[in-house]
């Protein structure tokens, strides 16, 4: 096969570029990249993506042709980087919800078959995940924060201009405060249940001294668990706040 070089100008180098952004980013967004969503509708809304943000930033690209093959590519690598920053920051984000929910699981007892059968790989841990994560997914969606992701890719391009050197210094450090950000509010959405866990952890551990005789282990998992419940139907509402807050905050960086 042959590229053609001076075909690769103007506005369908532009569209190329642009798409290349824009489909690396859709391919890490969370719900939209996941593997249970068909590739079609990941290609059809990356062009339409591509095709309404191109006249937009196509001032900024160089018009003539690449010098050759190498320069195409590496264009359309930094381009591929520049999505991939995005996406990934996204699903950085959203993994707050994923520490929550492992932390929540093994305080409230539903990680407990990760001990006695290592082989269901975290199956009980994920529940509680899964359904914080796509819970989180819908209200991003019902609140119209999910505008935040494509408005990123616009963003983007005061961030990593088009054939600018990619900061790498500057994504390292956005990388690492994203994922310690994700990692310090997954701890802090789980911080009631790790409370109300001690505290009940202690008063059980008081029952078993003063009763012996009593079987303690039958009565704490199903009250931790119950608790667990009760303390999810009652913050589950400003868990989602603080997630919402925040991930609205973290994706401003890009705008």
């Amino acid at each position: 096969m042959h590229i053609h070089l001076p075909a690769l100008s103007g506005e369908i180098l532009v569209a190329l570029l642009v798409f290349a952004r824009t489909g690396a980013m859709v391919m890490m967004l969370p719900a939209i990249g996941e593997a249970g969503v068909p590739p079609m509708v990941r290609l059809v809304l990356a062009l339409a993506i591509s095709l309404c943000l191109t006249p937009t930033v196509a001032s900024q690209y160089a018009q003539g042709e690449p010098a050759n093959v190498l320069a195409l590519g590496i264009l359309i690598g930094e381009e591929i980087t520049a999505g991939v920053l995005i996406g990934a920051a996204a699903r950085i984000i959203m993994s707050a919800l994923q520490v929550a929910g492992t932390l929540i699981a093994t305080q409230t007892g539903l990680a407990y078959a990760q001990t006695v059968d290592p082989t269901s790989q975290g199956e009980q841990s994920a529940v509680v995940s899964n359904f914080l994560s796509l819970l989180g997914v819908v209200m991003i969606f019902a609140t119209d924060m999910h505008h935040l992701a494509i408005g990123a890719v616009a963003g983007s391009y005061r961030l990593i201009g088009p054939g600018a050197s990619l900061p790498t210094g500057d994504m390292a450090e956005l990388a690492i405060r994203l994922t310690s950000g994700a990692f310090a509010l997954g701890f802090q959405l789980a911080a009631p249940f790790l409370v109300l866990g001690f505290a009940l952890s202690v008063g059980i551990g008081v029952l078993a001294r003063m009763m012996p005789q009593l079987q303690i282990y039958f009565v704490a998992m199903p009250l931790n668990i119950l608790v667990g419940f009760l303390l999810m139907v009652l913050v589950l509402g400003a868990m989602l706040t603080v997630f919402l807050s925040y991930y609205q905050g973290a994706m401003g960086t890009f705008l």
